[in-house]
């Protein structure tokens, strides 16, 4: 019984991965109700305590080699600093902790994609997280979309880091949507066919991250390690980084 437990884990985490990490095109249609950099329609995605929420001004979170990468994210990245209270942060922290801790971090990824981590999914949260779930779910997809009912917990070391991939929409779909807890951290996004071409994200503690179609099918994104951790020339101190995603169904 226990082993069959154990599979099924094992079987819906690598679903998640696969998510992640297996390249596959789509149509680069941009959906109006799930927020850019610049702009979001909150009529018709925003919940009523988050209709007037607007993302955080690019030019405080991104820095592009080149400008035909920085429009390109900025129609595809949103970035809303302060999106949860440090009070929210340490209720989904409680909550997610005492399941984190039974798991070892992993030095190497099975298609060596993360180096120091450990992942778990998460159905069912408390009344208090399930408000903080909804509001990311109200704020970034539309009302009639389908959700992936499991929620994603990636725990990275402070001396972890994702390597760069590419996303697929096999399992999942266009968008996903990111509570950053415990540290700040930078996204990196290299152009596919282009490696000189990138953009870098600051992501703060407790900032929410949204990607959707060209930043996650034609760029590459990673979590840089502690020692590529600069933004505009500063050092962006790393830590331990727990991130909270949601995402719609395919």
């Amino acid at each position: 019984m226990v082993l069959g437990i154990q599979c099924i884990r094992y079987a819906r985490i690598m679903q998640i991965r696969c998510c992640q990490l297996t390249k596959r095109s789509i149509s680069t249609s941009i959906r109006n109700c799930v927020p850019a950099v610049t702009q979001v329609n909150t009529n018709a995605c925003g919940s009523e305590k988050d209709e007037k929420r607007m993302p955080t001004p690019p030019e405080d979170v991104l820095e592009a080699t080149d400008t035909e990468t920085a429009d390109i994210l900025k129609g595809n990245i949103a970035v809303y600093q302060n999106f949860i209270t440090e009070e929210e942060e340490k209720a989904l922290f409680d909550e997610v902790e005492p399941h984190l801790k039974r798991l070892r971090y992993e030095k190497d990824h099975w298609d060596d994609a993360i180096h120091g981590y450990r992942e778990m999914e998460r159905k069912r949260w408390s009344a208090k997280n399930k408000v903080i779930i909804e509001r990311v779910r109200n704020l970034v997809f539309p009302p009639d979309a389908s959700h992936i009912p499991y929620v994603h917990v990636l725990d990275l070391m402070a001396t972890g880091y994702i390597k760069a991939h590419v996303d697929s929409v096999r399992f999942c779909g266009s968008t996903i949507a990111g509570m950053c807890l415990l540290s700040s951290s930078i996204m990196r996004f290299v152009n596919e066919k282009d490696k000189s071409k990138y953009g870098d994200v600051l992501l703060k503690q407790r900032s929410l991250y949204v990607m959707r179609d060209r930043a996650r099918y034609e760029y590459s994104h990673e979590i840089l390690a502690a020692e590529q951790s600069h933004f505009r020339g500063n050092v962006v101190p790393r830590d331990r980084r727990i991130s909270v995603i949601c995402r719609n169904k395919a």
